[in-house]
């Protein structure tokens, strides 16, 4: 936001784009869970884009960004969020949009490519010797311009052009957010998203465990996009290698995994209230029973001597079985993918 009022204070037309990867924080998980319910249901990138007056480009990166994720050159973070190649990636797809937009419209296309990155703000993708990385690898250049932070860094082909007065450009750096608050202030921003917060799952540890879990589980390194997904929602218990159980939390999450229930096995308690399971891999009789077992654990029938759960394969074909509910403490930690 802020790296386009610097730029529109100018006179300089402006216009967003905003890479879906699927790894995305908001929206999907607020829209599910009814401890959300009160929170307000917004795509940032639209609502931002229209408070600001500019167009935005959507452009769906999901299947090519696996690369990214699974085989990252700069390596991972903290947890399993590639950054460093994730900048990159994100402004090469920027920059092939601004050549193929020069082509079509000639001198009436846009120039150069703005991000909102101070120096110094993040450990692995905002140092002051990985911001050149990013142009120089991403195949932006000089054609890339930090507005926030330019005063910090050499001049680019915008400023030496004369097409943005660098004088009017910023100098912020490090991780403290005060200056660019305060820059919002002057704005007249009163409301935007967590300044220090991010917006990827990658980012955090208890998914990137999940994520890691399902690799290992699958003896490979590949997902899709309902994966990804399904690893936003539910309680993740892994009782056997070869199979895992999603538990809804809520009804929220009950009715998301609803939709998936001709994909998976699925499990439900029938002769008491409680949340709906899926069956992630390939159970046997008496593993079902197992997993009824825990299920019944987390169902109103947790203190009743048996519950009924109805066990249900993917082609709709049914069967109930009568099982004791598992105590608490016979639930080991490490069942809990990604964290009790």
């Amino acid at each position: 936001m802020l790296a386009v009022k610097v730029m529109q204070e100018q006179g300089i037309e402006v216009e967003g784009v905003n890479f879906f990867t699927g790894f995305c924080v908001e929206g999907h998980t607020h829209a599910i869970r009814k401890k959300d319910k009160d929170r307000g249901k917004r795509n940032n990138a639209l609502w931002v884009a229209e408070r600001l007056g500019i167009k935005l480009h959507i452009v769906d990166i999901s299947e090519e960004y696996k690369d990214v994720v699974l085989n990252p050159r700069h390596g991972y973070g903290a947890n399993l969020n590639p950054c460093l190649d994730c900048k990159i990636f994100m402004v090469n797809k920027a920059s092939l949009m601004l050549n193929k937009a020069r082509e079509m419209a000639g001198d009436g296309g846009f120039d150069f490519i703005i991000t909102g990155e101070v120096v110094g703000q993040r450990p692995k993708s905002q140092r002051r010797e990985t911001m050149p990385l990013i142009a120089s690898e991403s195949g932006a250049e000089d054609r890339l311009l930090r507005p926030l932070s330019a005063l910090n860094m050499p001049e680019t082909l915008p400023e030496r052009e004369g097409w943005v007065d660098r004088s009017q450009l910023h100098g912020f750096h490090g991780r403290n957010r005060k200056p660019q608050m305060a820059l919002a202030k002057r704005y007249g921003l009163d409301d935007y998203a967590q300044p220090a917060g991010g917006c990827c799952f990658l980012t955090d540890e208890a998914y990137s465990k999940k994520l890691a879990d399902l690799w290992q589980a699958r003896n490979e390194r590949r997902y899709e996009l309902d994966d990804i997904m399904l690893l936003k929602v539910g309680r993740h218990l892994r009782p056997r290698p070869h199979f895992k159980l999603i538990i809804s939390r809520e009804q929220g999450e009950n009715n998301f995994l609803e939709g998936y229930r001709y994909q998976f096995t699925s499990l439900t308690p029938v002769s008491h209230r409680g949340p709906l399971a899926l069956v992630d891999g390939t159970i046997t009789e008496d593993e079902q029973r197992l997993a009824a077992s825990i299920l019944a654990r987390y169902s109103q029938g947790r203190a009743a001597e048996a519950v009924t759960v109805e066990v249900r394969a993917p082609d709709g074909v049914s069967r109930e079985v009568q099982v004791a509910p598992m105590p608490a403490d016979d639930i080991p930690e490490d069942w809990h993918v990604g964290g009790v």
